[in-house]
């Protein structure tokens, strides 16, 4: 991809490998560079060190942006505190994350407003995704919780319903699969044509061996938690890499620690603010009884003073003392990698270049493809299937084990179809209102038809809109923990959609449509073209002699609603 003119956003642009991908990025020329941090001061202080690396520069080159984008507009210049203690917003941040993505909670979301204000053509993510989502730690959400339960069941103060809350909101899953979705959706919407993003793999590049906890058990879960959530983030990303309109998406992920930004003297914080020297004099120790106090201040003396020393700035990880840094950059513990390195990295694949670094590629090479030899023996195993559907006298048409219900409704339609009408030039010759009316009979004299269907949950509606031939359980709409639901015009649209055999009119009217289209994809092909160019040739269709449910439904899949298989 040509960055020269590009719009380019860096999310994560003050942290140490987005700076040095800003500087990396400033010869290509591209139009402007939005440097996204999280806090306000953040963001301004990486902009103002741009800009004076850079004075020839118009300063409108470096545009800077602050907030959280995991969370919606109206949250992001909130501490997570701050909406997780207030009822209303908690509430609020749980239905973003585990409701449905509506187009409301779409463009509510930051990330959205964000991408589509700018419209960059590239997307640099240089946020550590996995720590913001792990270090949540799920695990104390659910101690907490535990600790509220037996105090619920002793009788004792109940706070459970607001730690209940606080757990849901730290739930890793729910929020990555959420910020891959509104990210995706958000990228689409604004034209954007390529995504990277710098990973990490959670351990420094290290193993399950690895001796650094944080204060738990070894190998630690919260730094686990880190390496699972990063590797789900990589899988979900391969996946938008296999989908046909979203952005070039590419991941490189360094397996070391990252460093540095300066080495220097000064004062030492932890989370922004200074550490206070306290002191506990030898005359007067705290005294170890059967109970040891983890929080006390007996004992203990606040001075006016606060820690200095000498450390090197790892950006985002943090200040190192010299024996820290020692420590894990010696050869066989995590090691290190600058961030001018993988800067270098990154815009060499943008520019198209092969590092060998990009995850979503190597992973695209080492996963194991359909194959030519279960394409040569498909033939065999359908026509076995064939064969013994016309021995015990039945059609296989589904089960709704694979799920999801809109391929059992779709291919029970089809079946209908070919079953009553035979061929797609019968149908072509038919009206919408005898289709609905032949096949509404057709459910009528065919009880164990009619039975199949419902059986599996899938309820067939009746013209009326109104009427539905159901089993006890449905499959749509799915159970969320309500037994019942309003129901409306618009709703009963939807869930015929999703899972109901239709047999209402302008469902008919659709199926005309879609096998007229199926018709009109075979008209350009030349007569008597016999290469290898084409698959839906009409020889494919069986010359429009027959509807094969399969092979109809699986064409909807892939052209009408955009689901076409994008690599091998």
């Amino acid at each position: 991809m040509e960055i020269k003119g590009k719009t380019v956003l860096v999310l994560g642009g003050w942290g140490l490998v987005g700076s040095a991908i800003c500087r990396k990025l400033v010869p290509e020329q591209p139009e402007k560079i939005i440097v996204s941090s999280l806090l306000k001061s953040e963001a301004l202080d990486a902009v103002e060190q741009l800009r004076s690396e850079y004075p020839d520069h118009d300063p409108d080159f470096f545009v800077p942006y602050y907030g959280n984008i995991f969370v919606r507009e109206d949250f992001k210049d909130l501490r997570r505190e701050d909406i997780l203690g207030n009822s209303e917003r908690r509430r609020v941040l749980i239905s973003d994350t585990l409701g449905e993505l509506s187009e409301e909670t779409l463009k509510a979301s930051a990330v959205y407003n964000l991408i589509t204000d700018y419209r960059p053509e590239l997307i640099i993510d240089c946020i550590n995704s996995a720590t913001a989502i792990a270090y949540q730690d799920q695990f104390q959400s659910s101690r907490s919780l535990l600790k509220e339960l037996d105090k619920s069941k002793s009788g004792e103060e109940n706070i459970l319903y607001d730690s209940i809350e606080r757990l849901l909101c730290t739930l890793y899953t729910p929020q990555l699969i959420r910020h891959i979705q509104l990210l995706y959706r958000s990228m689409h919407d604004a034209g954007t044509k390529m995504y990277l993003k710098i990973g990490t793999s959670g351990t420094g590049g290290m193993g399950l061996n690895i001796p650094y906890t944080h204060s738990e058990e070894k190998p630690s879960s919260v730094l686990l938690s880190k390496s699972a959530v990063a590797g789900a983030h990589t899988l979900l990303m391969f996946l938008m890499g296999r989908t046909p309109d979203a952005p070039i998406t590419k991941e490189i992920k360094p397996t070391a620690a990252i460093a540095w930004k300066r080495v220097g003297f000064g004062e030492i914080k932890r989370r922004g603010k200074p550490i206070l020297l306290q002191d506990c004099s030898p005359d007067d120790p705290y005294v170890i009884g059967d109970h040891l106090e983890l929080r006390t201040a007996a004992k203990t003396r606040i001075t006016d003073e606060t820690l200095h020393s000498v450390f090197i700035d790892t950006g985002e990880n943090g200040l190192f003392s010299r024996g820290e840094f020692e420590a894990i950059t010696t050869p066989g513990q995590m090691e290190y990698v600058t961030p001018e390195e993988i800067a270098e990295d990154v815009v060499f694949e943008i520019k198209g270049g092969n590092t060998g670094h990009d995850i979503i590629n190597a992973l695209d090479n080492a996963t194991l493809a359909p194959t030519y030899r279960a394409g040569y023996l498909f033939h065999s195993a359908f026509d076995r299937m064939r064969e013994l559907e016309h021995k015990h006298n039945v059609d296989s048409v589904a089960f709704e084990l694979l799920g999801p219900p809109r391929l059992s409704k779709l291919l029970y339609e089809s079946y209908l179809l070919s079953r009553e009408f035979g061929s797609f030039d019968a149908i072509e010759k038919t009206s919408p209102e005898t289709m609905s009316h032949e096949l509404v009979r057709m459910i009528r004299e065919d009880g164990k038809l009619r039975s199949e269907i419902i059986s599996i949950g899938i309820p067939i509606l009746l013209p009326d809109g109104k009427s539905l031939l159901r089993g006890e359980e449905i499959k749509i709409p799915p159970y969320r923990g309500e037994g019942t639901l309003p129901s409306s015009k618009k709703a009963v649209d939807a869930w015929a959609h999703d899972g109901w055999v239709d047999l209402r009119v302008a469902n008919m009217s659709l199926w005309k449509e879609r096998l007229k289209a199926i018709i009109s994809m075979t008209e350009p092909i030349p007569h008597g073209d016999t290469s290898s160019r084409f698959i839906y040739t009409k020889e494919y269709w069986n010359n429009f002699e027959t509807i094969e449910p399969g092979k109809v439904v699986g064409w909807i899949f892939s052209y009408e609603e955009k689901g076409l298989r994008m690599k091998a």
